[in-house]
This record gives C-alpha cells, sequence and structure tokens, in this order.
C-alpha cells in the first residue's frame, strides 16, 4: 500500500470555524501489520491514532510530546499513543486479538471493546515545568464522543469531532477523521448552518472510500463551499523511537533489587518494545553491568 495519508487545516466563514481533516489509512494499516490487530483492536487503535495525529500537529515544538491514554472496563485494555508534532505516532492496546460480535448496525463495536467505565487522559509535555494533563471520564468508548467531550470541559473548545475506521479482510480499506472548532465569534447562523451539514454528512471513512478528498469532505461538513486551506500534505506516519539505550534505563527504574532476582532466577533476558515489537536481548554480564550502574 502506497502511503496517500495527509492532514489538510482550513478555515470556514471567514476564519469564525477551524476544521482539520485527516487521511490516516496508511498509518493505521502500519499499525495493524506490526501489532497484528484483530479487526475491532484495528478499530480501537486507528481511531486513536488519528485524532493523536490531529491533536499533535497543533504543538508547536518539535521537543513536545503528546501522549494519550485510554482505559475503560471493556475487555481492549489500555490504549496508549505517543506522538510529537511532524507528526510521529506510536501506540498499543492491551488485548491485540480482541474478537467480539458486531453491533446492532452490524458494524465494529469500539464501544463495548473500550467500555464506558474509565478515563481519557490527555498528556502535552510542551516544555514547561510541568506537562499539561487533562482528564475526562469516557461517556461512551466509542473515541470520537470521548473527544467531543474532552475539548468541551479540558480545553473549553465546543468542537465536532468524527473518527472511522474501515477494516476489510485483507486490512485497512480506509481510516480518518476531522475536528471541526468554533471560534469564540461563531454566529448562532453558523452553528445552525454547520449542526445541518453534520447531521447529514456520511461516516468519514465511507466518504473517504468513495475517493472524497479532504477539502470537500472539509466544505461538506461546514456547509462552506468558500472554506479557505491554511496548511496541506502533513503526514503522519508510524514510527518507533525504541532503543536497547532506552530499554537499558526502563530496566534501570525497576531497581537494584529487582535486577538482581531476575540475574538469578533467569539470567538473560529478553525485552519487547509495546509500540513496536522489536526485541532487545540482554546478557547476565550486561544486567549485572545496569546493577552496578545504580
Amino acid at each position: 500500500m502506497e502511503n496517500k495519508d495527509r492532514i489538510i487545516k482550513c478555515l470556514a466563514y471567514d476564519g469564525k470555524v477551524s476544521i482539520v481533516c485527516a487521511d490516516t489509512t496508511y498509518l493505521v494499516e502500519q499499525a495493524r501489520k506490526i501489532h497484528d490487530l484483530s479487526p475491532v483492536a484495528t478499530a480501537v487503535l486507528g481511531r486513536t491514532l488519528t485524532i493523536s495525529s490531529i491533536i499533535a500537529i497543533n504543538m508547536k515544538n518539535t521537543t513536545d510530546k503528546l501522549t494519550v491514554q485510554i482505559r475503560g472496563d471493556g475487555p481492549i485494555g489500555s490504549i496508549v499513543v505517543v506522538a510529537n508534532n511532524f507528526p510521529k505516532l506510536k501506540g498499543f492496546v492491551g488485548n491485540n486479538l480482541l474478537d467480539i460480535p458486531l453491533n446492532e448496525d452490524g458494524k465494529l463495536d469500539v464501544g463495548k471493546a473500550v467500555g464506558k467505565n474509565g478515563f481519557l487522559n490527555v498528556i502535552k509535555d510542551i516544555g514547561l515545568k510541568e506537562p499539561y494533563v487533562g482528564i475526562v471520564p469516557l461517556v461512551s468508548g466509542e473515541i470520537a464522543q470521548d473527544f467531543t467531550n474532552y475539548f468541551a470541559t479540558s480545553e473549553q473548545t465546543p468542537s465536532v469531532v468524527s473518527l472511522g475506521v474501515l477494516v476489510k479482510s485483507e486490512g485497512v480499506k480506509k481510516s480518518g477523521g476531522y475536528v471541526l472548532t468554533l471560534m469564540p465569534d461563531a454566529t448562532e447562523d453558523i452553528i445552525e448552518k454547520i449542526e445541518k451539514s453534520v447531521e447529514n454528512i456520511e461516516q468519514v471513512s465511507k466518504m473517504l472510500d468513495e475517493n472524497i478528498s479532504l477539502i470537500e469532505i472539509a466544505k461538506k461538513v461546514t456547509g462552506d463551499e468558500n472554506i479557505k486551506l491554511i496548511e496541506e500534505n502533513i503526514i503522519p506516519v508510524y514510527e518507533c523511537d525504541c532503543s536497547k539505550e532506552n530499554m537499558e534505563k526502563s530496566l534501570m527504574a525497576i531497581g537494584k533489587d529487582e535486577l538482581k532476582d531476575i540475574i538469578e532466577t533467569q539470567g538473560d533476558i529478553e525485552t519487547v518494545c509495546h509500540f513496536c515489537n522489536k526485541k532487545y536481548n540482554f546478557s547476565k554480564q550486561e544486567l549485572q553491568n545496569l546493577v552496578d550502574d545504580i
């Protein structure tokens, strides 16, 4: 599959409305392959990667880091995505092979997989003394509604969020999403037009499958034909920055006593990166060197 992923930023109604649209098909397919994801796990992680890429591009500095954590009471377990503003992303779900029945509409049951009882955490490390942490309870587990709630309550920005992943037997057919944000000067008339447009619009993954361009999707969502393109050709990619050095730091973080116990009971060990499944081997001597360095 060729990487045709793109994110575009637009303004509608003379700057009174912002909309970011994303095609993340290749990104999500890469995640599916790396983690050997089931269809519903693909949809869960795919939606989270998509919204994370949209949030990440609004961070200003290359050193800024976004971490999204979702933990509901559903069988998928924890969902974690880490991103920078390029945006380069990586993520994982607790249960990559989860298989549950389709929902009553015949679609992948993301809400049941994630669960309604739990929390969504958004952590932005933007170079300040302490990172910004926004925590909101889950409202549906469908992820899009949960982020709509997050934007409204934690960032005080009224938004419309749509996320979709179309999974076929051969893999990800289409994946994408959009976030529409109302500026403070958005009028009631504009809000009514947007509500009418959103009410009648197709799922974002279906529009992408029909080869509707991102700019056309932005026009359909906002109801504004005179939309202004601000930025285009932002390309989200799945990329893990793990290394043996990072794994050493993680091992040292568990403490001297725990490492000594590993040396005595296991000797050599193999560690695996949660984000890309790359394996790193540590000999007994290497582990002893870590103990000596603590």
